[in-house]
């Protein structure tokens, strides 16, 4: 571990300099590229720093306890060197954690794409609950929630609703969502009080910058059309809505929200990014046999990943075998407790595979 450690300070004192070099500055994409890889080793390097000190101090006091014999200064020595020996266990545990490589999508911002499936209007407000669960988890990290498209339903439910989430490090908390969530309890929707079980997909993905993936103009089909709402009725009078279909993939993003064919359209292209670098890290990872196992769960969207019983005020997650019974607060935005049981998981995993 410690010449990964020393690798690791070594290659921090490199980027120091370069990222003080005028050439570098001047070459923008470089720059941005070194000072996100040198924030990323900043933690590490520093702790690094502190473990390096307590283990001077732990070889200090352990001369002092072998060459004073049984004199009270060696019975001190002895006595600091057991406290130490107690921090040097978890800064190193510390540290085997840091070690772990960081993915560079987690800095990234997302988009998340909520959808009914089994269970019809259940389904769907089941979606709308789900919407609001992330959107206040999101408003007390500080983050921003952007609708980009949505087809509501006439109670109010979502069959479908994309939303975007800008902030500091959305994408490595939020990425074990993508799944399918279970819900059981009584539908509104239900006079005789029956529980029924309806299941949402989510699906989250890393958003891209338009330079991380090419998108030919002569690739693209863009129709535009009259948007509407629940029930067939008109939402706008223009036309508005636009309909993008990505020619080499058949992936089609419709937008509909916004009143501006413009803005429509650019919030089409973002989403329609985000699933195209989706597919071609999906790619990526199934040639990465090592790194796939050492994810929560295979992030398909088939994949049962959590149930939500509301009579018994019970979440369940499959993939970690964890229990809460307080659904009520999950559902208000508490999702602390399960998004890092997920992050430690992924870590444990990784050090398993990795031998560490």
């Amino acid at each position: 571990m410690l010449d990964k450690l020393e690798a690791r300070a070594k290659r921090y004192e490199e980027l120091t300099v370069l990222t003080a070099d005028p050439a570098v500055i001047r070459d923008q994409k470089r720059y941005a590229e070194l000072m996100r890889e040198l924030g990323a080793l900043s933690e590490l390097v520093e702790e690094y720093g502190r473990y390096r000190r307590l283990l001077e101090e732990m070889a200090q006091a352990r001369e002092l306890a072998q060459e004073g014999g049984d004199n009270e200064m060696a019975g001190l020595a002895r006595e600091e060197l057991k406290g130490l020996a107690e921090r040097e266990e978890a800064l190193a545990a510390r540290l085997r954690n840091l070690l772990i490589p960081k993915d560079p999508l987690d800095l990234k911002n997302i988009i998340v794409e909520i959808r009914a499936g089994t269970g019809g209007e259940e389904a769907a407000l089941f979606a709308a609950d789900l919407f609001r669960m992330y959107s206040r988890f999101a408003e007390g990290r500080g983050w921003s929630v952007e609708i980009l498209s949505s087809h509501q339903t006439e109670i109010r439910g979502f069959k479908e609703i994309v939303f975007s989430v800008t902030g500091k490090s959305v994408y490595e908390n939020l990425r074990h969502e993508s799944g399918v969530h279970r819900v059981q309890r009584v539908p509104v929707t239900e006079a005789g009080g029956r529980i029924h079980t309806s299941a949402v997909t989510v699906a989250v993905l890393p958003e891209v910058e338009p330079t991380e993936i090419d998108i030919k103009q002569e690739e693209l089909r863009i129709d535009v059309y009259r948007s509407g709402g629940p029930g067939g009725q008109s939402v706008n009078t223009t036309d508005s809505a636009v309909r993008i279909t990505h020619l080499p993939s058949g992936l089609v993003v419709i937008c509909q929200d916004e009143k501006s064919q413009h803005k429509n359209k650019a919030k089409a292209l973002r989403v329609l990014r985000a699933r195209l670098f989706e597919q071609e890290e999906e790619k990526k990872q199934a040639e990465r046999a090592q790194v796939r196992r050492a994810q929560v769960g295979s992030g398909d969207r088939s994949e049962r990943i959590r149930t939500y019983n509301f009579p018994q005020n019970r979440l369940t997650d499959h993939r970690i075998n964890l229990t809460l019974y307080k659904l009520d607060q999950v559902m208000l935005g508490s999702l602390e407790e399960i998004i890092e049981a997920l992050k430690l998981n992924a870590r444990e995993e990784y050090l398993k595979s990795a031998g560490t």
